[in-house]
């Protein structure tokens, strides 16, 4: 499909309430950019849905005159699935509604917010859920490959959280799916991705946080990389659920509390985050500045709106990004002897590996009673190469890659679907293991047709 219809475009046009764009006019480019700059693609037309009556009339006449769709809630996934050249893009960005009963404890979500939309609105009553660690993350895309991020030790991952759903089907029809009503497919967006309809509104269950947290990071020199992270092996095995630790391998950024010198070295950084009494939150992490002699540490209360946003500068819109990520339930001698060994060669001073920790309440939730199965994983590493020009491409992917193939021995074998690039189209069975089959069935009872295919596509049975 290289255009749109003459009917289409009229259709949409006189019965929208948001707006149609097409390639000519003015707000097109920006309209069809999305946070990684890799992703370079010319939709046939956009719509910008301004509720939930414009997502069932783009999908209705989509439908209808067999255009091939895609969806955008934060058009912050690695693999640009919000985006294809000459398909019909429903942009969801402007809907970014978060209401918060504070009552009964929860939040209502439109599919265009992103956490910083959701933590400014939650954290005004000491209230969150478990989000990602990025502030212009969308909730949509999280959430429905099952999120995780600093609270999920404590409260489970995103989808654990999950209360209801509406979702607008292949049919056009608006259904609301909980544990009650159309149990099938609210399980399989628990995790499922983007496969069997677009969500118009996620309510979550929310809990006491903040709104002052303890946080902050401990900066190692990358010489010590070896002993820290065997020592943090070591600390995280019997933690307490209010504490996360999260590992990061770089180059150092121009920190503020790190002297200029150790600006551009190698780096081991511990990001930590307790949700607790500051004081005992304290005393819990002292034996994390005792790994080795850190080049320096910022730690201390601080809102947990703020801390959400602290990686955002390292995250920034605009820039080249490829990603290969692998689940772990330990972490080996060899699989961190061989992170040390790439964190030794980046191909840009962007280029990072970070080591997310799991467990706690997510581990405890049965593989097959959401989609997301990978209850085992404890550590998720995630190869995040990160550059700004396209001659720069050929080697910070096959940086990634050839990180990914060293470690990949060490790992599970499964692997988090929302870190998946477009080419891992082989791998999407590993997201779901014993869980592939029941998606395959609820598919085709949702969308015989794969009309959303647009996504890391779970194809109906057949």
């Amino acid at each position: 499909m290289g255009t749109i219809s003459d009917t289409v475009i009229d259709t949409l046009k006189t019965q929208l309430r948001g707006n149609m764009l097409l390639p000519d006019d003015p707000d097109y480019e920006e309209s069809r950019r999305i946070w990684n700059a890799m992703i370079d693609r010319r939709p046939a037309g956009i719509v910008q849905c301004a509720g939930v009556a414009d997502v069932m009339l783009s999908v209705r006449v989509a439908r209808d005159n067999g255009l091939l769709v895609s969806v955008r809630g934060g058009g912050h996934n690695i693999a640009g699935t919000a985006i294809r050249d000459d398909c019909l893009m429903i942009d969801l960005s402007g809907m970014k509604s978060v209401h918060i009963n504070p009552e009964n404890r929860r939040a209502y979500v439109e599919p265009g917010a992103s956490l910083g939309d959701f933590d400014h609105e939650a954290q005004a009553f000491g209230l969150a859920t478990s989000l990602g660690i990025n502030s212009t993350t969308g909730v949509a895309g999280l959430t429905l490959g099952g999120g995780f991020g600093w609270l999920t030790r404590k409260y489970g991952l995103t989808v654990d959280n999950l209360v209801s759903v509406e979702i607008i089907t292949a049919d056009a029809k608006r259904v609301r799916a909980s544990a009650d009503e159309n149990p099938d497919l609210f399980w399989a967006i628990r995790g499922g991705g983007g496969n069997f309809g677009i969500v118009t509104m996620f309510e979550f269950q929310l809990h006491p946080v903040g709104p002052e947290i303890l946080a902050g990071l401990i900066v190692y020199p990358l010489e010590q990389a070896e002993t820290v992270l065997t020592e943090y092996r070591r600390f995280v095995d019997n933690i307490h659920e209010d504490l996360n630790v999260w590992v990061v391998l770089r180059q150092a950024p121009p920190l503020p509390f790190l002297p200029d010198d150790v600006h551009g070295k190698g780096v081991a950084v511990l990001a930590l985050f307790f949700d607790g009494d500051i004081e005992q939150g304290m005393s819990i992490i002292k034996p994390l500045l005792r790994f080795g002699q850190p080049y320096g540490d910022h730690i201390g209360p601080m809102p947990y709106s703020a801390w959400q946003k602290a990686f955002d500068p390292l995250l920034a819109p605009g820039s080249r990004n490829y990603w290969k990520s692998h689940n772990f339930s330990e972490l080996s001698d060899a699989a961190i002897a061989t992170a040390i060994e790439y964190a030794g060669k980046l191909p840009s001073a962007q280029c990072e590996t970070f080591i997310g920790l799991l467990g706690g309440k997510a581990s405890l939730v049965a593989p097959d009673a959401t989609a997301y199965y990978a209850r085992d994983t404890k550590f998720v590493m995630n190869m995040h190469a990160r550059w700004e020009s396209a001659e720069e491409d050929e080697a910070c992917i096959s940086w990634a890659r050839e990180f990914f193939a060293r470690v990949e021995p060490y790992a599970t074998g499964s692997v988090y679907v929302n870190f998946m690039t477009e080419e891992e189209a082989e791998r999407i069975p590993s997201a779901y293991g014993v869980n592939q089959n029941k998606l395959e069935q609820i598919k085709r009872k949702y969308d015989p047709d794969n009309f959303f295919r647009v996504n890391q596509n779970i194809k109906p049975a057949d």
